[in-house]
């Protein structure tokens, strides 16, 4: 009697991990123009961006020279507030404010990065930050002619923080706000 035997192999399957994937975002091709408004300063700003002052809430007849900006299809909002630094005042005293505000964000954060500004022909001084994580705000900066002009900026989504989900709009938002900062200049006008 002839026996026969099978023997069957057993191939394993080795698990291979899948690479990370982001939502397909269709934004607009990188164009800029400069900012349309009267302030005491000037940027390029991404052309589907609105920028709008904010008004006085005081004297609605008179505005600001702080700016609420509509980033359009990424759905946020991209505040800019603008300050004459009051005589006798430090610029240590501005500087911690914007220190504070992002600090109101380390318990969430993940990590926060830093990159320093320096412009000496512009006379614009400042620092940029990232923070990353599940934030309120991903993007904060401060800019400074360390004599009398202060501006703070931040980016504020209008989703439920996500930060993997949010990282294809992010990394657009931050090419923008880094272009905005590059172009960014002081006038001469020295009213609040």
């Amino acid at each position: 009697m002839l026996m026969t035997s099978v023997f069957l192999s057993c191939s394993e399957t080795i698990p291979v991990p899948k690479p990370p994937t982001h939502l397909k975002l269709d934004l607009p091709s990188q164009s800029y123009g400069k900012l349309p408004l009267d302030v005491p300063y000037s940027f390029e700003l991404p052309k589907f961006y609105k920028a709008e002052s904010i008004a006085n809430r005081n004297d609605p007849s008179k505005t600001k020279n702080s700016l609420i900006v509509d980033l359009g299809p990424l759905n946020g909002k991209f505040f800019l507030y603008f300050k004459s630094m009051i005589e006798g005042d430090t610029l240590a005293k501005y500087i911690n404010f914007a220190n504070d505000k992002v600090d109101d964000h380390k318990v969430k954060a993940s990590k926060i990065l830093q990159q320093n500004i320096i412009n000496s022909d512009k006379k614009v001084f400042g620092t940029f930050f990232e923070l990353q994580g599940d934030v309120a705000t991903n993007y904060q900066f401060y800019l400074t002619d360390s004599i009398r002009k202060f501006a703070r900026g931040e980016i504020i989504l209008n989703c439920k923080p996500n930060y993997d989900s949010l990282i294809p709009s992010l990394n657009y938002i931050k090419q923008n706000l880094l272009h905005i900062i590059n172009t960014f200049e002081w006038k001469n006008n020295n009213d609040e």
